[in-house]
């Protein structure tokens, strides 16, 4: 199958990338084949080191509504 240039762009995908295709309702859904396989959370949970002050979960919307609010403000 040939996949214009653009589309692969859009989607990052290199000439003879691997597909799946889903038959769907309407039509057809390609995905990108999963270069890897799948893990479970506890094959992963810890690879990725924290540093810096933990933050709580008032600390992270805080942070939300500041960038809501900055991007509200600035949209001209």
């Amino acid at each position: 199958m040939i996949i214009p240039k653009t589309f692969r762009a859009a989607h990052r995908w290199e000439p003879g990338q691997e597909l799946v295709v889903i038959d769907v309702e309407d039509g057809i859904l390609l995905k990108s084949k999963t270069p890897f396989a799948e893990t479970t959370l506890d094959e992963v949970a810890g690879s990725f080191r924290v540093t810096g002050k933990t933050r709580s979960l008032n600390d992270m919307e805080a942070t939300i509504r500041r960038g809501v609010w900055s991007a509200w403000r600035d949209r001209g």
